[in-house]
């Protein structure tokens, strides 16, 4: 009998995940990770450091319930990896990204900081199809979320690494990139963290941005230069930031972000990966794999 391993204590994950798994995978023993770390043949984790995989000696297979595990595909792994990709993450992501834009281009915490100095002070409205809204990145995530913008009505253009043909325009290149954070009242990060795309995000990038512009990041913190975004938001070249995603996680007590009055934490909350939405496809990897097949979605 197989023995699955769920990354309990070190990969933070529930132990709902044990008991969801338990059920659906009836030929073999779910158990917290660390409890048979000798025996653990597959290996369900969130974003471990790839090192972490040493503590399992028969390991062959691991699935990550995130959807970019960067710190594992940075790694040197000798087993296959496969990411997570599900429709319910796609869904909370793209619900979190309509409520973060809808915030900046309603000018939500502007009025959050009137009301805390009792000030009663209407500012001007403008409608979806006045704002820019850009999206870097157009995969799995990016499009689903630059999609429900549009449908909203915003004026939505996306920036890939690739061409793509999309009725949202997306463009390419360093003159792509550019050119989508020049139009972006409003930008969004949904990139994948790679070797290319850490620190995209720093003064240059926000020096590109129209005066007052607001970020959105549910990327990852690697992406944003995190002293370079604190320099723009205190002299205006940026108005807010809401940021899901932070170079150290959980963010230290005594981050400047806590107390800046122009950003917004959120505790990477954007794409939560839960145990009862997201066991199903976890468990048909697995089954997956221990027949002889190729798991879905590999790094």
């Amino acid at each position: 009998m197989s023995v699955v391993g769920v990354d309990v204590s070190a990969g933070g994950l529930s132990r709902r995940w044990v008991s969801e798994l338990a059920s659906r995978l009836a030929g073999c023993e779910v158990v917290d990770a660390d409890s048979r770390a000798a025996d653990v043949e597959v290996l369900v984790v969130g974003n471990p450091p790839a090192s972490r995989l040493d503590a399992f000696p028969r390991l062959r297979f691991v699935q990550s319930v995130w959807a970019g595990p960067d710190r594992l595909a940075e790694g040197t792994v000798g087993v296959p990896v496969a990411r997570m990709v599900a429709p319910e993450l796609t869904e909370y992501m793209a619900e979190f990204v309509l409520m973060a834009v809808s915030m900046l281009h309603r000018e939500a915490p502007a009025y959050r900081r009137a009301q805390a100095e009792s000030t009663w002070q209407p500012r001007k409205a403008e409608l979806a199809r006045r704002r820019r809204v850009g999206v870097l990145g157009y995969g799995e995530l990016g499009r689903p979320v630059a999609r429900l913008l549009r449908r909203v009505g915003f004026d939505v253009a996306a920036w890939a690494r690739s061409p793509r043909i999309d009725p949202i325009p997306v463009l390419c290149g360093e003159d792509g990139f550019r050119e989508v954070l020049g139009r972006s009242d409003i930008l969004v990060n949904v990139l994948p963290l790679t070797p290319h795309t850490r620190h995209i995000l720093d003064g240059s990038a926000f020096e590109v941005m129209p005066e007052g512009a607001g970020l959105v990041n549910v990327g990852r913190g690697a992406h944003v230069v995190e002293a370079d975004l604190l320099d723009a938001l205190d002299e205006g070249r940026l108005s807010e930031a809401i940021l899901d995603v932070f170079e150290e996680e959980p963010l230290p007590a005594g981050h400047p972000f806590w107390a800046h009055p122009r950003v917004k934490v959120f505790p990477h909350v954007a794409a939560p990966s839960e145990a009862a939405d997201l066991a199903p496809y976890v468990a048909d990897n697995v089954r997956r794999f221990l027949a002889g097949e190729t798991p879905r979605f590999l790094l």
